[in-house]
């Protein structure tokens, strides 16, 4: 495809302003919104009680009694609290680091092409589904499928997942 000189000059002008309009992920603190401005209090939590409480909420076991009888908590269909940020950054950015993202992600950057065990249930149709996940992408910043033992320091500084 032959382009012009002013062509190019333009559609480099109209790329770079693309670029400055999305910019990049911006550092913040727990507790301070990122570039997006979506944080816990003003999306996150109102979805998570929607689309995850039956079976994530306030009496779903702690993580830790999770790990200690996953086998019985799974057969009451029951997983680990969400209920709170503090609960949902054990699987965001903590002790099991990605385990959010690999249930929930579409399967897009999978080599597999299949999308998490608990995807289906971002929404009632596919529509729904994108529109959550892209929501929650925006709020964590560095979305990994990795495990925690496998994620560098550089990807977990990534993961934004602003509380306020």
């Amino acid at each position: 495809m032959n382009l012009s000189l002013r062509a190019r000059a333009t559609l480099s002008c109209l790329w770079m302003l693309t670029l400055a309009a999305c910019g990049g992920p911006e550092k913040t603190t727990p507790g301070a919104s990122d570039a997006s401005g979506v944080t816990y209090e003003n999306g996150v939590r109102a979805l998570i009680a929607k689309r995850c409480a039956t079976c994530h909420g306030s009496s779903s076991p702690t993580m830790a009694e999770f790990d200690k009888d996953k086998q019985r908590f799974k057969d009451k269909k029951m997983g680990p609290r969400y209920d709170t940020y503090e609960n949902l950054m054990v699987v965001v950015n903590g002790s099991d680091t990605g385990a959010f993202m690999r249930r929930l992600d579409d399967g897009t950057a999978t080599n597999d092409g299949k999308p998490g065990n608990m995807h289906t249930h971002l929404g009632g149709d596919d529509a729904e589904r994108a529109a959550n996940l892209a929501l929650l992408k925006r709020w964590i910043g560095g979305w990994t499928l990795k495990r925690t033992a496998d994620i560098s320091a550089a990807e977990r500084a990534a993961i934004l997942a602003p509380r306020d």
